[in-house]
């Protein structure tokens, strides 16, 4: 079963192995509004289990973004990992709110790479909001990681990367995922964000699902498959 945790330092968080010793890790971040749990059934539809390699287990960590006023939601306080001020997601962006959430998942990387899990065996993922985060850090974090993925989001800060981006993290595999008829993060923007990462010399593996901000079983199969190239046994 899932156990929900605080550790100093640490983001609240829910925690669940799929073995009894894991060798790869997956840090999840959930969507504005959501928290930890939102993402926490998945796990067992992904099977990585019987994934080639990945018997000893996966070490899935979704993590509570903090509490704060939403601008495009009245100032409702929620989960969130920064504040969106405007509808289309890229005009008066919470540089602040990005980073300070950016840092906060470095410390969650620490503290896998503490418990024995390199950064190459890492993923970062996330929806929406919570993938902007991964794409935010992981195109950032100096070490190389296993893999970002992307889900219904896009690319934040997106004037910042390229002098910001680490050289170690210029070859990760990223997965990019997207529903054709999302109203919350419109196609173009997921769409303009892939083509920046391309220009900017990044492999992307794109899907796109007829389907509105959400997540569907097609792309939960294509999600194992690439968890499978990313951290199961290579040929």
């Amino acid at each position: 079963m899932p156990q929900s945790s605080q550790l100093p330092h640490l983001l609240e968080q829910v925690e669940l192995a799929t073995g009894p010793a894991p060798t790869a890790s997956v840090i999840w971040l959930h969507g504005l509004g959501a928290d930890g749990y939102d993402f926490v059934p998945i796990v067992k539809e992904l099977e990585v289990g019987t994934l080639p390699g990945l018997a000893g287990g996966v070490r899935f960590i979704f993590p509570h973004a903090p509490t704060r006023p939403v601008t495009v939601n009245n100032g409702m306080v929620m989960r969130a990992w920064y504040d969106i001020k405007l509808a289309d997601l890229v005009r008066q962006e919470d540089e602040a709110g990005v980073r300070d959430s950016q840092a906060e998942i470095e410390k969650l990387i620490a503290r896998e790479k503490q418990r024995g899990i390199p950064a190459s065996r890492i993923v970062l993922a996330g929806f929406s909001q919570g993938g902007a985060i991964a794409l935010q850090t992981g195109l950032r974090h100096a070490e190389r990681l296993a893999g970002l993925m992307v889900l219904s989001s896009y690319l934040p800060l997106a004037g910042s990367v390229a002098a910001e981006a680490a050289p170690a993290n210029r070859d990760v595999p990223i997965f990019m995922a997207h529903g054709l008829h999302d109203p919350i993060v419109n196609l173009p923007r997921a769409t303009a964000s892939r083509e920046q990462l391309a220009a900017l010399g990044y492999q992307v593996e794109w899907h796109d699902y007829p389907m509105e901000h959400s997540v569907c079983l097609e792309e939960l199969q294509a999600i194992r498959v690439w968890l499978g190239k990313v951290l199961g046994a290579k040929d």
